[in-house]
């Protein structure tokens, strides 16, 4: 049992060291035709779509908001405001993330 906390601890330790100090980049991108997980979601009457697929997150809105992505220990990855339209990010390790966007708290799966 100890063995186990002891793997597991530098598991945890060596995945958020290798979000430290990482500051990832939204970039602009289309629309991807299918996807594994897609969320329509409202954020002051606006629509938003949140999509995952590949490792790559795509949030669409049709107004500026301010998007975090979070591991599920809560070690933040990116904070930034998106302009309008389709950007995309990409998570490198796969796992559950928390995805905020202004009011909208989401779940992702990579």
């Amino acid at each position: 049992m100890k063995r186990i906390l002891i793997i597991l601890s530098i598991f945890i330790t060596a995945t958020l060291a290798s979000y430290a100090g990482e500051s990832r980049p939204w970039e602009d991108a289309s629309r991807p035709n299918e996807s594994r997980e897609q969320i329509r979601d409202g954020i002051d009457g606006e629509e938003m779509e949140i999509t995952v697929r590949d490792g790559w997150v795509y949030v669409t809105t049709q107004k500026p908001v301010t998007v975090k992505i979070f591991t599920i220990l809560g070690q933040l990855i990116t904070s930034e405001t998106i302009r309008p339209g389709t950007k995309r990010i990409h998570i490198s390790s796969r796992g559950i993330y928390i995805l905020r966007a202004g009011t909208v708290t989401r779940r992702i799966t990579i």
